[in-house]
């Protein structure tokens, strides 16, 4: 790779080159706080050699449970320092979801914001990450860390749930992340390689591959990150015109919320250079008001935790009014893959199906995971033939290479840039001692994109009510998760060997849609 756009065989390799080349440019601003890439880097050192004191070694877990900040993504880059593996937890988890993750990963020290800190049973050692860890942080040796540490090595655990509702970790090497990068900037693929200086928020949460993929890309690029602990429309509308943010990444629902926020109506957004999505489709009708509005480029990223992000994107030129007169059916796609990924559609017994027709997506690339961390079963059904990888989701490419979402072979529901698992949700409700049976589906919504809908079958007598399994969801799983409406009748469609047909329980609310999802 030529000198300008150079490949960094980890994250670590990344944030020292930019501390040498650029070293009193700011990294990290949050709030008031800013921290320069001299200081990055030497926080990542301290933070490496604090763990290795504690008695951790290379390989072990190390997880973070709280909102966005920068000390978060100091952790992370600290933890591949000193080549362990971080697990940053969606902090809108409930308490037992979140024991579950911790116990699974086998963590040896938990991070965790003060708020939070009571809500967490944990065994092994935990720190928090006020004022306090500044002081742990600074105390520690800001000597070369002597682990060695390979870009195969994992560096990443997230975790995501299965069609059976039991979280598995997904484990992501550096090289998973960072190989695509020099191949990306070689085809100009601009809008997912901004420039070093260029100035970035983050604002989606961080246990997700949309949050700490925004974090980790930025330092891959030595961009300026903004860090907001949560996405607030006003925040974010006020920080892109004071600080002159160039690159916005959100998920749909928060592009409508912040065109709907009365701050936006007479902002300055003439400095964003383009705004990417992806995590959920956009309705046609948002997505040209936020062309119209912003006047910056528009691109559509889709990709899974599995693969490290992106693997899919819809440029710039295909979201542009005059190229896609006529063609308005391209702007319903997810776009045609980067370099350096392949994909293919399959039918059910993993046959490659032609343009047109419609079966499970796979995808090839060195980006996609190094596999679910202790599911060898689950590996063994997510992998086949030369590293191919089955993302459950149901596609279709068309002629020209472009690949279209049509329906979720694994029943998932993304609410908001949530995903939201039926099999969980049901699993939670079910114990209400008024239900006798239940699914859960997802039903379009103009908000959200979609939303969570029980459909009950109380217990003979039941006068139960659509607050009373809401209110008792709440209790079990995380908000975002719980129903937003119920539905009650008397039985469940089921197939002969007993599977509820959520099809036929999706099929009314979708009608007329020229697609199952929002």
């Amino acid at each position: 790779m030529s000198d300008d756009n150079p490949y960094y065989p980890t994250y670590s390799d990344a944030l020292y080159a930019h501390a040498k080349d650029r070293p009193d440019q700011i990294a990290l601003r949050y709030g008031e706080r800013t921290t320069d890439y001299r200081t990055y880097d030497r926080h990542a050192t301290q933070i490496a050699n604090g763990l290795a004191a504690m008695g951790l070694k290379k390989g072990d877990r190390v997880a973070y449970f709280g909102k966005n900040t920068d000390r978060a993504v100091e952790l992370c880059l600290g933890t591949g320092r000193a080549g362990m593996v971080f697990v940053p937890i969606i902090w809108r988890l409930a308490p037992p979801e979140v024991e579950f993750i911790l116990q699974d990963a086998g963590a040896k020290v938990l991070f965790v914001e003060e708020e939070f800190a009571d809500q967490l049973p944990f065994d092994g050692e935990k720190i928090l990450t006020d004022d306090s860890f500044d002081a742990w942080r600074d105390s520690q040796s800001d000597a070369h860390v002597e682990t060695p540490v390979d870009a195969q090595d994992g560096m990443l655990q997230l975790y995501t749930s299965g069609t059976t509702g039991l979280p598995k970790g997904v484990v992501l090497s550096h090289h998973n992340g960072t190989h695509l990068r020099p191949l990306l900037k070689e085809h100009n693929i601009y809008w997912y390689c901004a420039d070093p200086g260029d100035s970035v928020i983050f604002a989606m949460p961080y246990g997700h591959i949309a949050g700490v993929g925004t974090a980790l890309g930025s330092v891959l690029g030595g961009q300026e990150m903004i860090i907001h602990r949560e996405f607030d429309p006003a925040l974010t509308i006020a920080d892109v015109q004071k600080y002159r943010v160039k690159w916005l990444f959100l998920v749909p629902a928060a592009i409508g919320l912040m065109l709907a926020h009365p701050d936006a109506e007479n902002a300055d957004f003439s400095s964003v250079k383009g705004l990417t999505y992806g995590a959920s489709p956009i309705p046609l009708d948002l997505l040209r008001e936020g062309v119209a509005r912003l006047k910056c480029d528009f691109a559509q990223l889709y990709g899974l935790t599995e693969t490290f992000g992106t693997v899919i994107s819809l440029p710039p030129d295909d979201h542009k009014p005059e190229n896609v007169e006529g063609r308005e059916h391209v702007m319903k796609s997810a776009g045609k893959p980067v370099p350096g990924v392949q994909v293919q559609i399959l039918d059910e017994n993993k046959n490659p199906l032609p343009a047109g027709q419609t079966g499970e997506v796979a995808i090839k690339s060195d980006a996609v995971m190094l596999g679910y961390w202790n599911r060898p079963e689950e590996n063994e059904k997510a992998f086949f033939g030369d590293r191919w990888f089955l993302t459950g989701d149901a596609g279709m490419l068309d002629e020209e290479g472009y690949l279209y979402i049509q329906d979720r072979i694994k029943d998932m529901i993304i609410s908001g840039g949530e995903n939201v698992y039926p099999a969980q949700v049901e699993s939670a409700i079910y114990g209400h001692p008024d239900i006798a049976d239940i699914a859960v589906i997802g039903v379009p919504d103009d908000k959200w994109g979609e939303a969570v809908k029980a459909v009950v079958v109380r217990k003979p007598g039941s006068n139960l009510t659509e607050d009373g399994v809401i209110a008792y969801a709440k209790q079990q799983i995380a908000g975002f998760k719980c129903p937003k409406s119920v539905d009650f009748i008397d039985m469940l469609p089921r197939n002969p060997s007993g599977k509820i047909l959520r099809r036929e329980l999706r099929a009314p609310y979708w009608e007329g849609k020229d697609r199952a999802v929002n």
